[in-house]
Formats: C-alpha cells, structure tokens, sequence
C-alpha cells in the first residue's frame, strides 16, 4: 500500500468506527498513520541521492537527520508525528482503558515533503 492509502484508511478508521472494531479502532488508525509516515520517509530518501541510506535507518536516526533536509517547521512536524504515533501504537498495561491522543495527523502527514 502507497502512504496515501494507508492514511486514507486511519481516516476511515477514525471516522467510521464500528461496533466490530470498538476498542482496537485507535491504536489501528495509529499503526496505520505510523507506516504511512514511514514509507513517506522512506520514499522522501530514496529520492534524495545524498541521502539515500538513511531510509535503512533507523526512525530515530531519521527524524534527527530531518533538520538538515528540510525547513524547521516541517522537521518539528514530523518529530512529533512521529512520537505522538510511537506513543499511541504502543500497549500501556498501566494505563486504564482509552483511546490513545491521537494527533491531527492527516494534516500533518499530508504537508510532509513528497517524493
């Protein structure tokens, strides 16, 4: 699936929830929108030749290595995207049951830099 795709279903997912994914539909929408963000990484690297390791790098290493490809406010962006999404994908047993805070993401996901 492209990046696009996989946001165009978190954004269904967010949407439209139902009774058969009641209590997994947040933590869904967030995976999805996290492999999204990734893959548009990704592909952003891949068309950058001076850059093209680093989409075998890690996310972190990634996110770090943003400030010096793109303007501040689009790295700032995608840094908490990028934290926001790890936070809400991951399970908290500690945590009473909820819905994860999940970002404006299909904004923030969209003004990201396209290949």
């Amino acid at each position: 699936m492209t990046p696009q795709e996989l946001l165009a279903a978190a954004t269904r997912l967010m949407q439209r929830p139902d009774a058969a994914s009641a209590g997994i539909w947040p933590r869904a929408a967030a995976l999805l929108a996290r492999q999204a963000l990734e893959l548009a990484m990704e592909a952003m690297w891949t068309a950058m030749p001076q850059a093209a390791g680093l989409s075998g790098c890690s996310m972190r290493s990634q996110i770090l290595c943003l400030a010096a490809y793109l303007d501040p406010d689009t790295d700032t962006r995608a840094a908490y995207l990028t934290a926001a999404l790890s936070h809400a994908c991951h399970y908290h047993p500690y945590e009473l049951a909820w819905a994860p805070p999940l970002p404006n993401f299909p904004a923030g996901l969209t003004r990201l830099p396209r290949s």
